[in-house]
Order: structure tokens, then sequence, then C-alpha cells
């Protein structure tokens, strides 16, 4: 079969956006990976109604992943199914990375990202940025990775095929995390010499300041490859009570 043109992989990328969209307990992302899927199929087996009605049910079974990570999974059934493979490599193809996917993004995203992307939002509001400020930094900042892991998770996906299990294990993706983890750790050690006392960010004390950063940034690099979400539900708390404090 021939590859899909450049529009059908846009396409589908554009539609992963929408993969949770049919989430249930009965097929969990299912339902979704066949509507991210269809472009390909149309394609591919679109003038044989038959064969694309039974490529949507395959697509439609269990699956799950992260959802910012389907596209690697999606790029890669897409080159499988326009290679012409047995349906039967495929599913376990599919069954075989949607562990995988899943834990990955969460480390990198749920545990990681996001919670960068808090701490610097929480940083601009101890330094006196207005709210709105804080806000679209927060919603760039985040989003920046967002879009940036699903288009490259498709292009990976749709680059190595079944190779991407191996892509993935290479040290680039660790290197990853720790960069995540570092960007993490130095928020953390700036944030908390902010928020120790209610009323120090206006008279600042050096020795409490650095005693301080260098706990944040230990606390920070003690949870591995991410700042835990529970670490920043704690954070928010001192900064709400510090802020409450200089307020009265």
């Amino acid at each position: 079969m021939s590859e899909p043109v450049r529009s059908t992989r846009a396409a589908m990328l554009l539609r992963s956006f929408s993969v949770q969209a049919t989430w249930n307990y009965r097929t969990l992302l299912g339902a979704g990976f066949a509507f991210v899927m269809l472009p390909v199929l149309r394609e591919l087996y679109g003038r044989d109604r038959e064969r694309l009605r039974e490529a949507v049910a395959r697509h439609s079974a269990v699956f799950n992943c992260h959802p910012y990570l389907v596209g690697v999974a999606a790029g890669a059934v897409a080159r499988l199914e326009a290679e012409g493979a047995d349906p039967r490599l495929i599913d376990r193809f599919k069954a075989a990375v949607r562990g995988s996917l899943g834990s990955l993004g969460d480390q990198l995203i749920w545990a990681g990202w996001r919670p960068v992307c808090a701490l610097l939002a929480l940083l601009l509001l101890l330094v006196g940025m207005p709210w709105w400020v804080v806000c679209g930094a927060f919603l760039i900042a985040y989003n920046a990775g967002h879009l940036a892991a699903r288009i490259y998770a498709f292009r990976l996906g749709w680059e190595h095929g079944t190779g991407v299990a191996e892509k993935l294990r290479q040290p680039w993706v660790a290197e990853v995390q720790r960069r995540i983890a570092t960007t993490g750790a130095f928020l953390l050690g700036v944030l908390l010499p902010l928020v120790a006392g209610g009323r120090t960010l206006a008279l600042p004390h050096p020795v409490i300041a650095a005693a301080a950063a260098g706990l944040g940034l230990l606390v920070g690099l003690r949870f591995g490859n991410a700042v835990r979400t529970p670490v920043v539900l704690v954070l928010v708390a001192f900064v709400l009570v510090g802020l409450f404090m200089r307020w009265q």
C-alpha cells in the first residue's frame, strides 16, 4: 500500500486532541483511538467498505495510554496499516505500548511538566505580577510543552513504527525527565524562601533565605524524575498562608 499523504497525517494529529472525548469504562480510549485512525483508514481502505468497517472495529477495542502521547501509538499503527501488516501484529503492538506510554506520560506531564508550570506561576505571583499575567504565563508555558509533546509523539511513532518502543528506551528520555526535575527543584528552591513567612518578603534574611533555598533544592531533587504533585499542593498552601499574613 502507498504511504498516507501529509494531509492525512495532519488530520490524524488534529484528531488526537479529542481522543478523550468518547472515553468510557468499556473501551477506555478505544473509540477515540479509532476516531484518530479514521483518516488513514479511509485513505487505505476507502474503496473496500467491508475492510474499512473491520479496521475501524479493530481500533475501537480496548486501548488506553496517556492522551498527550497517543500520537506515538497512532503514528506507528498508521505506518503498520500502510505497510499491510497482519492485524494480529498491530493488536499485539498496541497492547505492548499502551502501558509504557501511560506511565511515561504520567512521569513527564502530570508529575513533571504540570507541577513545574504551576511553580513558575506561583513565583510570578509572589514577585507581584498581576493575576492575568500569572494565568497567561501558566497557560502559555504548559501548552507549549503540551503541543510539543503531541507533535513530537506523532512524528516519533510515524517515523519509527514498531521500533518506537526501542526509541523510547534510549537515554534522551531519561535526560528530558532529568531536566524537568532540575527545573522543578530550582523553582522550588527559589520559592521556599519567599513563602517561609508572610512578612519576610519585605524583610529578607540572607541566612534563612539561603537555607530555605538549599532545602528547596534538596526536596526537589529528592523526588527523582519530577516534582510530585503533593509537594506543589503543600507549597500552594504555604503561598496562600503567606499572602494572607501579608494582608493582615
